[in-house]
């Protein structure tokens, strides 16, 4: 229920208490000054029937009907007055303001029935023949003890409405000012009763917020007095607490939000009691959100969900692995333990996670390539060793067989020659560029991809591929001639080995806007789509005995991509099935 100010509890009072004097005095002020108004035309209507009940009698039984009429309407224009004399029978003799002839007869006019009884009669009423509410006198005049006659005088009601119109008028403006005087003595009263309570409730205010510096004054009221004092003792013996716990509570916030570790707490019951910036960073949580709610809503993880269940159910230590899913997994190493207060009472558990998602990855590459490269070393060793056992093992005379297998282990030694100089060559860049001892010097690129072609074009007249270049003169760019060079040659083997025999293989240089685009396109067979994302990793192979087979070391791409982050751009593939493959190194050019 909304609470109201004092002042809007005495306004009303005052407002009905006002209301009601003002209703009944107005009411009976307006009924005493209608009925005076309507007395006084009472007694005026009846003075100006004696008057024309004089001058009828005086002149009735000499002058003729006509001269009758012409006197009562003279008499009614000069008194502003409606006048008709009505007979016995009820026929209008004359009027003041209507001819006779045209008015109906009188005789069921309620003033006339009273006045055919002998009786003075007044009456309200709509008249019919002027269209207005009238004030009717009917004034008998007797002759021989009978009614021969009636005078009827009548005015309108509107002078009596106007005037008690007016009253009304003021009437409302004296309430009007009745009402705001109750009002601003309600304002009044209320202040004089609400300023200490509102200065109580202000301060109050204060200290809810946490500022405790200002007093209360003491109010005069002994009772508010009490109040106020023991309002400031209480804001004092808060601050000093509060100020106790501040401290210690930023001394735990600025440790926990400086560890590079997630730290996250919950109670027996899995609600969230502290979650770190390092944690919220991990999980992807806004810090704000986990206060009073349970941490399966806050951390969408059955990993860690299963983790902290185990730590609230063991009293030793726990130590687990959490995943991470999504477009890049990460790793935590988790480390759980109870809390418990000050009576060593279980209240929870504390989770401290570890991110070793780097350290992984680090190990999965080194385990990944050691295999690769034993895998890689042990197929030419393994052909070399078994055609060393065959020549061995065989006669003398069989000097043509010994030489074919002479030839197996040249080939396999070339091949691990090559891998090696590979290997070599992929860490001599790499060292290289952490050192800052590679030089980018401003050439012109045409003579670079000339030099790059004519090194495969052997190959490419092996397997009938013609390779075009399509490069401007002109075009320059600050690069490492043998480094690029390398990156190209890498790539027109490629697109030589892998692609159509009689086919032609594109090598195209342009500029585009602040960058340089070396592509190479071919029309062979295509790769798949869900081999580009690993395709410029070492030793990943799309085809692997297509790629041993064609002499291939599995490390050409993985040498253009770090030559193309040498030269700070960037490589990158478009490609199909069936479509051929376009290979594009983009470079600045300046």
């Amino acid at each position: 229920m909304r609470r109201k100010q004092l002042f809007w509890k005495l306004v009303p009072t005052y407002l009905l208490l006002s209301l009601a004097v003002l209703l009944a005095g107005g009411g009976y002020a307006l009924y005493s000054l209608r009925q005076f108004y309507f007395e006084i035309t009472e007694a005026d209507l009846l003075t100006r029937a004696r008057l024309v009940e004089k001058r009828i009698e005086l002149m009735a039984s000499t002058q003729a009907a006509s001269v009758v009429r012409q006197v009562v309407e003279d008499l009614g224009q000069a008194s502003d007055t409606r006048i008709t004399l009505i007979e016995a029978s009820g026929k209008v003799l004359a009027d003041s303001m209507e001819e006779p002839e045209r008015m109906d007869n009188h005789g069921n006019r309620p003033e006339i029935l009273e006045a055919y009884s002998g009786k003075v009669a007044t009456v309200t009423r709509f008249s019919r023949t002027v269209k207005k509410n009238l004030i009717f006198l009917a004034l008998p005049i007797t002759k021989n003890g009978t009614v021969a006659t009636v005078v009827r005088v009548s005015v309108p009601t509107q002078f009596i409405e106007d005037r008690l119109s007016a009253a009304r008028m003021t009437l409302a403006a004296a309430s009007l000012v009745v009402i705001l005087l109750a009002v601003g003595v309600s304002w009044i009263v209320s202040r004089r009763l609400a300023r200490p309570l509102g200065e109580m409730k202000a301060a109050a205010d204060r200290f809810a917020r946490g500022d405790l510096s200002g007093v209360i004054s003491p109010p005069d009221s002994e009772e508010l007095g009490v109040l106020s004092e023991s309002l400031n003792q209480m804001a004092l013996r808060i601050g000093a607490r509060i100020h106790h716990m501040t401290t210690q509570r930023n001394q735990v916030e600025a440790v926990l939000a400086s560890m590079v570790e997630g730290v996250v707490a919950v109670d027996n019951q899995q609600a969230v009691l502290s979650l770190n910036h390092a944690a919220a960073e991990m999980f992807r949580v806004d810090v704000p959100d986990f206060l009073d709610r349970s941490l399966q809503e806050v951390i969408r993880n059955s990993d860690l969900h299963q983790f902290v269940e185990q730590a609230l159910a063991s009293s030793l230590p726990q130590e687990g692995e959490i995943v991470i899913p999504g477009d890049r997994v990460r790793f935590l190493f988790a480390h759980g333990t109870l809390l418990k207060d000050s009576s060593d009472r279980q209240i929870g558990a504390l989770i401290v996670l570890n991110d070793v998602t780097r350290l992984r990855r680090l190990e999965n590459l080194r385990r990944e390539f050691v295999a690769n490269v034993s895998h890689e070393l042990k197929t030419p060793i393994t052909a070399i060793k078994a055609s060393v056992e065959t020549i061995l093992d065989s006669n003398p005379e069989e000097i043509v067989e010994s030489r074919r297998f002479l030839e197996i282990i040249a080939k396999q030694g070339d091949r691990l020659h090559a891998i090696i100089e590979d290997l070599l060559s992929l860490s001599r860049i790499e060292k290289e560029a952490e050192g800052g001892e590679i030089v980018l010097v401003e050439t012109g690129l045409k003579g670079i991809l000339q030099m790059a072609i004519q090194d495969c074009s052997e190959k490419a007249a092996e397997q009938r591929v013609e390779v075009a270049l399509v490069c401007e003169d002109r075009l320059r760019a600050k690069v490492n001639p043998q480094l690029l060079e390398q990156a190209v040659v890498n790539l027109v083997n490629n697109a030589v080995k892998y692609g159509q025999s009689g086919q032609r293989v594109e090598v195209q240089a342009r500029r585009e806007n602040s960058h340089v685009v070396i592509s190479v396109r071919d029309w062979g067979v295509g790769i798949d789509p869900v081999h580009v994302p690993r395709l410029f990793e070492r030793f990943y192979r799309v085809d692997k005995a297509r790629s041993r087979k064609q002499g291939g070391t599995g490390l050409g791409l993985a040498i253009v991509k770090h030559i193309a982050q040498v030269h700070r751009g960037t490589v990158s593939v478009a490609t199909a099935p069936g479509k051929g493959s376009t290979f594009f190194i983009r470079i600045p050019s300046n």
